[in-house]
C-alpha cells in the first residue's frame, strides 16, 4: 500500500505534506524564512509533513524515524503518535491500537483520532469497541461521512445491517458521491436478501461515476444472469481504460468473468479470470507456507495437546466451522444458526489475533514449538476465558456461538488448547471445484495462493495435509461435514450436524434460507436460496483450461 493513511479524510489533519510551490494551507503555522530559525513547534510541523510525505511513497523506515524525533523533542506529540498508527496498517494490529490510543490520549476531543482507533478495532472484528469510539468521533462531528460509513460497515459487520442503512443513508444525504455510502448502503441491502435494491443503488453509482470497478463487481453479484445484460459490453468497454489501473483491472474481470460463467461461456469466463488474477500481481511463498506446516505437524503431538488442554476453558459454546474458503462454510454456519439455541457469529479475526500475539501464526520468525514454549498455562486460561467473553458479547443466551473463519483450519491445534470442549466443524468439498470456486473470486491478497492455477492446487495439497494431521491428533473429535453430502441428502446431513452441536433437532434447520438478519459473505445471494446442485463438478465446464490446477492436485483431483 501505498499510503498508509486512511486516504478518504487524511486531508483533514492539522499537518499536511504542502505540495511543491503551494502556500500553506489555512490553519497551518506558515514556513519562516530561511534566516529565522524554526522553533520547536514549527521544527516538528516540518518533520511531520516530511514524515507524510514519506509515508505516501512507501518509505515507512523514514517516516517512523522522523515521528520518534518529534517524540523525543515533544513526547507524547498526538500527531506524531496518530502517523505511528498508521504506519503498522496491514502490519502490526497491537502497534496500530497501542499509538492511536495514546494520541486520543492526548487529544481526546479529536473526531479523526477515535475513527482511525474505531476502524483499527473493526479490523479485528472487534466490535464492542469499534463502535464505541466511532460513536465518539460522530458525537464530535455529526456529519463526518467517514465516521457514519464506517459505523455502518460495524453494524453490518455485526450482523446488524437494519441499522446500517440509515447511517449510509445519511451519509449520502452529506455527500451524495462518497465511495464508501455510494457502496456501503447497498452491501448492506444485499447483507438483508434485498438484492433488487441494492441492484438499484449500485446501478446509480455507476451513472454517476462512482467506483465503477467495485460498484459492478458487486452489481453482477446480486442475481444469476440467464440472458446477457448490458452490464456486460459496459464491463468490457470500462476494461479499455486505463484509468482503472492495477487496483479497478482485477474486479473488472472478475465482474465480466461472472456474468460470462452465468451464460456458459465457460472458455470466455476463465480467460477473465485468468486475467483478473495476473492483474492483481499477487505472488504466495508456497516453499515457506509448506515448512510452516512441517513444523506445525512437528510440534502439534497428542502428548502435547494432552498436557496443555487441562488448562483450556471448559466452555460448550464455541463452534469453529473451518476448511478451504468455499468449501460450504458459509451454508454450513447458517444451518446451525437456523436453530434457536446457536448464533452465527461470521467470520471473525479473533483467533488469529491470538495466535499472531504469541508467534504462533504464519509469517512469525518464531518456530511454533517456541512459541507454545512461551505461553505460560495462566497465559493459556486468560486468552481463552477473553475468547469465550468475546464470544459472549455476541450474544449472551446462545448455547453455541458459530465463528467460522474458514482459515482457523491452521489453528485446530491451538483451539484444541484454549478450549478442550469447543466443536470444530470442517467443511469439506470436491478439491478441483472447490479450487475453481476460489480462482473465481477477487479475493484479498491475503488469499494471494490463490491468484495462480498450479500454486492453488499445491496449497490445497497442504490445507489437505495438516487436516489430517489434526484427525490424527483429534480423534473422533472434528465433524467432517461434506459438501456434496449436504447436497444430495439435505435432512440427514443436518440432523448429524445439529447432533454433534449435542441440541435437539429444530425444523427450521431445514429453511436456513429463510433466516433473518444480515449475511456477510461472497454467498451472501446463494445462502438466501435453497440448497442447489449446479455447483457439484462445476469443475468440468473449465476442464481443458484449468490442467495445471489438475496436475498439483494430483492424487487429490477426483476425475
Amino acid at each position: 500500500m501505498s499510503n498508509r493513511l486512511p486516504p478518504a479524510w487524511a486531508k483533514h489533519l492539522k499537518t499536511q505534506p504542502a505540495p511543491k510551490g503551494a502556500p500553506p494551507e489555512v490553519g497551518q503555522p506558515k514556513l519562516q524564512p530561511a534566516m529565522a530559525a524554526p522553533s520547536r513547534a514549527q521544527a516538528n510541523d516540518m518533520m511531520l509533513r516530511q514524515a507524510l510525505e514519506f509515508q505516501q511513497q512507501n518509505r515507512l523506515p523514514e517516516a517512523e524515524e522522523l515521528c520518534h524525533r518529534v517524540l523525543a523533542r515533544t513526547p507524547e506529540h498526538p500527531l506524531a503518535l496518530y502517523v505511528l498508527g498508521t504506519l503498522g496498517i496491514g502490519y502490526d494490529d497491537e502497534k496500530v491500537l497501542r499509538y492511536f490510543g495514546r494520541a486520543i490520549a492526548q487529544e481526546p476531543l479529536n473526531p479523526y483520532y477515535h475513527l482511525s482507533l474505531g476502524q483499527a478495532y473493526l479490523r479485528l472484528s472487534e466490535f464492542t469497541p469499534a463502535i464505541k469510539h466511532i460513536q465518539h468521533a460522530l458525537a464530535l462531528k455529526p456529519d463526518l461521512v467517514e465516521a457514519l460509513c464506517a459505523l455502518g460497515d460495524a453494524y453490518n459487520s455485526f450482523d446488524k445491517g437494519e441499522m446500517a442503512l440509515p447511517l449510509y443513508e445519511k451519509a449520502l444525504r452529506v455527500d451524495r458521491d462518497h465511495p464508501a455510502a455510494r457502496l456501503g448502503l447497498p452491501r448492506a441491502l444485499a447483507s438483508l436478501g434485498r438484492m433488487d435494491e441494492a441492484a438499484t443503488h449500485l446501478k446509480e453509482a455507476i451513472e454517476r461515476r462512482i467506483a465503477i470497478p467495485a460498484a459492478y463487481n458487486a452489481l453482477v453479484r446480486t442475481r444469476k444472469f440467464a440472458e446477457e445484460p448490458p452490464e456486460l459490453e459496459a464491463i468490457l468497454t470500462e476494461l479499455q481504460d486505463p484509468n482503472h489501473g492495477s487496483e479497478g483491472a482485477p474486479a473488472l474481470h472478475h465482474a465480466a468473468g461472472k456474468l460470462l460463467n452465468d451464460l456458459r461461456r465457460y472458455k470466455e469466463a476463465m480467460d477473465h479470470f485468468k486475467k483478473g488474477n495476473q492483474a492483481g500481481g499477487q505472488r504466495f511463498d508456497l516453499q515457506s507456507y509448506r515448512r510452516w506446516v512441517d513444523a506445525l505437524i512437528e510440534t502439534f503431538t497428542p502428548e502435547l495437546v494432552a498436557s496443555r488442554s487441562a488448562r483450556g476453558n471448559t466452555s460448550e459454546v464455541p463452534v469453529f466451522v473451518v476448511g478451504m474458503p468455499r468449501s460450504g462454510t458459509t451454508l454450513t454456519e447458517q444451518i446451525c444458526a437456523s436453530h434457536p439455541a446457536v448464533h452465527g457469529a461470521g467470520e471473525l479475526t479473533k483467533l488469529r489475533r491470538i495466535s499472531n500475539g504469541i508467534d504462533l501464526g504464519y509469517g512469525s520468525d518464531v518456530n511454533p514449538r517456541e512459541a507454545l514454549a512461551l505461553m505460560t498455562p495462566e497465559l493459556s486460561t486468560m486468552l481463552a476465558a477473553e475468547h469465550v467473553a468475546y464470544l459472549r458479547e455476541r450474544a449472551p443466551d446462545a448455547l453455541r456461538i458459530v465463528d467460522k473463519m474458514p482459515h482457523n483450519f491452521e489453528l485446530v491445534g491451538l483451539i484444541g488448547i484454549l478450549f478442550p470442549n469447543a466443536r470444530v466443524i470442517h467443511c469439506r468439498r470436491d478439491a478441483i471445484d472447490n479450487c475453481i470456486s476460489c480462482f473465481v473470486l477477487q479475493f484479498s491478497t491475503a488469499h494471494s495462493y490463490s491468484a495462480d492455477l498450479e500454486t492453488l492446487g499445491l496449497y490445497y495439497r497442504e490445507y489437505d495435509r495438516l487436516m489430517r494431521h489434526w484427525d490424527k491428533i483429534f480423534p473422533g473429535r472434528i465433524f467432517e461435514n461434506r459438501y456434496e453430502t449436504l447436497i444430495e441428502n439435505q435432512e440427514k446431513q443436518s440432523r448429524r450436524l445439529i447432533d454433534y452441536l449435542g441440541l435437539p433437532w429444530h425444523d427450521a434447520c431445514l429453511r436456513f434460507f429463510d433466516r433473518g438478519g444480515s449475511v456477510n459473505t461472497y454467498s451472501d445471494w446463494q445462502v438466501r436460496q435453497p440448497i442447489y446442485t449446479s455447483s457439484v463438478k462445476r469443475w468440468k465446464n473449465y476442464e481443458s483450461e484449468i490442467q495445471p490446477l489438475i496436475e498439483a492436485l494430483g492424487d487429490l483431483a477426483d476425475i
